[in-house]
């Protein structure tokens, strides 16, 4: 047995017992107590304390060691030096999970560390579910279980929270108690020491009273762990996401808040993109498509269509639509336009938007919806209403609602305005149909869901196989680190190129300058000539490169300048020659690819287009191996610049096939040799035939 198949504990106890229970209000072992009472707990609360007969009319436990053997749940608040032997007393009675809300651990530094240590090896000895330590505790509202000391308790429904941030949690759930909206897990993670959000998401993924799943992280215990999980997770239900920390300020905040160390936010969306996470970009998205997801059904195609009894507004609307780069205008039917004529007035707008004008009754607006909603070509519906003197906003809603039922079409209501329209947007959320004051946020959903949508229907990627001689390239990168190198640099990595099979220049080592002019005229003029030294990896800051050589006089020159400067410039370096490569093809356009290893999420692979595009405009695009042959086109469609490959002005397109190749051969590279710390082909010269990596660098991480 392993912890995880108690986690079940955690949310359905039938014995729960709270360490450092108290009598005394206000106190955060009185708080939980009252909770579970409150929560109507239908098992069995046994509260400890040895100084205190009865809490909240309850039998109190003096001890530990009195309580029964095999108990469901714990819930930990006494001071942190009583934490550790509260623990290894209740792995003597084989509690099955525990919540240990106390603080004071790895996030007040190398003291608490040592604790959290002690906690997780009792926990991994007798296989307990451990959430926390420094939590707010966790609520399961259809297990009327609320083992926390949070304020409030929200009513059941469908919405699973999981938090590494306590005080959000206590943000979120009091926005629910406002809106009435209903969960049915909320958890504080703490600091993970035991069960982290791979493990949540794993639990969560088969949990029946669950169809959305919202987290907030500030970094992952185990990145391949995650991208596991939440993969399988997103297959059948939304995971939407905020991920903080990702500016250096924020970073440093959460590495101080949680003792943890966060990941570059690039790692972070790629491994969100690679898993089909959503992540929300801040708290009103989350609760936006939090709202959305939990009620309404996915937009099964991109057709929008608009019904309002304003023109103006529609048009807004309207225009924000066709902006995204996923939904469209839904081009209304004949069939739909002709039962418009039959009850809407002559001077209405029949065409999408439809404008019912100003004065359209309740039943106008149900009328409209029950012809939009079987018209085959809208997939979802915005509903507009500006509250006109004529207009009927409680018998409106009420219209909304009844066609709702009707359809598995998603509806979304745009209630403009504030005090008239209250009584109104108080119905539709009540019904679980999403309203907003504007209608942006509306048609942001909307498209997320889409989005989702087209996700799900895509299959799982496929890893093609690469030929290549791993030995080869052993033998390169052993004989570096052997010699104590960090860095094998280009003379030395075209050793590996040619074992990946990858399409190289035409490249001659020099010793001399007559073995460079032997070199040059076997590959042809003009010629490129390269510093060869394992010490210098940026040849240009020695003025290390010479090109378009186009006679042996011009190689001789550039071989006696290009050696005599380094040996100047860097005198401790060793000089093996020159490198003599073919000038690059014609009409070639330079990109970089490269990766560096993340620290959660293993290599992230870079693309994008060389020189001012990467080091000024920074438009590349991200994504975690392993690639696929979609993650590889994905990658190159992503960055702003596509356009300059696929072709300008009669320009043929490169040969992105060929680009393909070697970025799913970057990626086989660095998952055969994790001691890769960084690798870099840049530039690589692409045109419309083929691709060739022109120059190379490989970082190895220190022994």
């Amino acid at each position: 047995m392993s912890f995880k198949e108690n986690i079940h504990a955690l949310f359905a106890p039938k014995t729960v017992a709270v360490i450092g229970a108290s009598d005394k209000p206000g106190k955060v072992g009185h708080t939980v107590v009252q909770n579970m009472l409150d929560a109507e707990f239908k098992g069995t609360l046994i509260p400890v304390n040895p100084k205190s007969d009865t809490i909240l009319g309850l039998p109190v436990t003096k001890n530990i060691e009195d309580l029964p053997e095999g108990l469901d749940l714990a819930v930990i608040v006494v001071p942190v030096k009583a934490v550790v032997p509260s623990m290894e007393a209740l792995a003597a009675r084989k509690v099955r999970s525990v919540i240990i809300i106390t603080a004071g651990f790895k996030e007040v530094g190398r003291e608490g560390a040592v604790l959290e240590q002690q906690l997780i090896e009792i926990c991994t000895k007798n296989d307990i579910a451990m959430v926390g330590p420094n939590c707010l505790g966790l609520l399961s509202t259809h297990d009327d279980n609320n083992a926390s000391f949070a304020a409030g308790y929200p009513k059941k429904g469908s919405i699973a929270f999981f938090s590494q941030s306590g005080a959000l949690c206590t943000a979120i759930l009091d926005w629910a108690l406002g809106e009435e909206v209903g969960f049915s897990k909320f958890v504080s993670m703490g600091n993970m020491a035991v069960v982290n959000e791979a493990n949540m998401l794993e639990y969560l993924r088969t949990d029946p009273n669950t169809k959305v799943i919202l987290g907030y992280i500030e970094n992952v215990s185990n990145g391949a762990d995650f991208i596991e999980q939440a993969a399988k997770v997103c297959r059948e239900k939304p995971v939407i996401m905020i991920k903080s920390g990702t500016t250096t300020a924020g970073a440093k905040a959460a590495s101080s808040h949680t003792g943890a160390i966060a990941g570059s936010d690039a790692a972070y969306t790629a491994a969100f993109r690679k898993t089909g996470v959503i992540r929300a970009g801040d708290m009103g998205t989350l609760f936006d498509l939090a709202m959305a997801f939990s009620t309404q059904p996915l937009p099964e195609g991109p057709g929008v269509c608009v019904v309002t009894n304003a023109g103006g507004p529609g048009i807004l609307a309207a225009d924000a639509i066709e902006k995204s780069s996923l939904l469209n205008m839904a081009r209304l039917s004949s069939n739909t336009i002709e039962r418009f004529k039959e009850f809407l007035p002559p001077y209405a707008a029949l065409y999408n938007p439809v404008d019912l004008v100003g004065d359209a009754p309740a039943e106008r607006y149900r009328k409209s919806l029950e012809v939009v909603v079987e018209d085959p070509q809208v997939h979802s519906i915005l509903v507009l209403l500006t509250p006109t003197a004529s207009a009927q906003i409680v018998e409106t809603a009420q219209a909304i609602i009844d066609v709702s039922k009707t359809t598995k079409k998603p509806i979304f209501v745009n209630y403009m305005g504030g005090m008239r329209t209250k009584p109104g947007v108080r119905m539709l959320n009540d019904a679980s149909i999403p309203c907003s004051v504007y209608p942006e946020p509306l048609i942001a959903s909307i498209e997320t869901m889409y989005k989702y949508y087209l996700w799900r229907q895509t299959p799982a990627q496929e890893y093609p196989e690469i030929r290549r001689n791993r030995q080869k390239a052993r033998l390169v990168i052993n004989e570096a680190r052997s010699k104590g190198a960090t860095e094998v640099v280009e003379f030395q990595a075209q050793e590996v190129l040619r074992a990946y099979n990858l399409p190289t220049p035409n490249t001659v080592l020099a010793r001399s300058s007559d073995e460079a002019v032997a070199g040059a005229e076997k590959i042809g003029y003009p010629v490129v000539l390269k510093i060869a030294s394992p010490q210098i990896s940026h040849k240009s800051d020695v003025g290390g490169v010479k090109v378009n050589l186009a006679d042996a006089e011009a190689v001789k020159n550039a071989f006696f300048d290009i050696t005599a400067r380094a040996q100047r410039m860097r005198p401790e370096a060793y000089i093996a020659g020159c490198l003599v490569q073919e000038m690059a093809p014609k009409g070639c356009k330079e990109i970089i690819i490269g990766f560096k290893r993340d620290e959660q999420f293993g290599p992230l692979l870079m693309f994008g287009l060389g020189g001012i595009y990467v080091e000024v405009l920074k438009d590349i695009a991200f994504r975690l191996a392993p690639l696929g042959r979609d993650d590889a086109k994905g990658i190159i469609r992503e960055i702003k610049s596509y356009m300059l490959l696929k072709g300008v002005r009669g320009e043929p397109p490169v040969n992105f096939q060929a680009i393909e190749d070697i970025l799913l051969t970057m990626s086989e590279l660095a998952l055969d040799f994790p001691e890769i710390q960084e690798a870099e082909f840049n530039p690589v010269l692409v045109n419309a035939e083929k691709a060739v990596v022109a120059d190379v660098r490989i970082t190895l991480s220190a022994k």
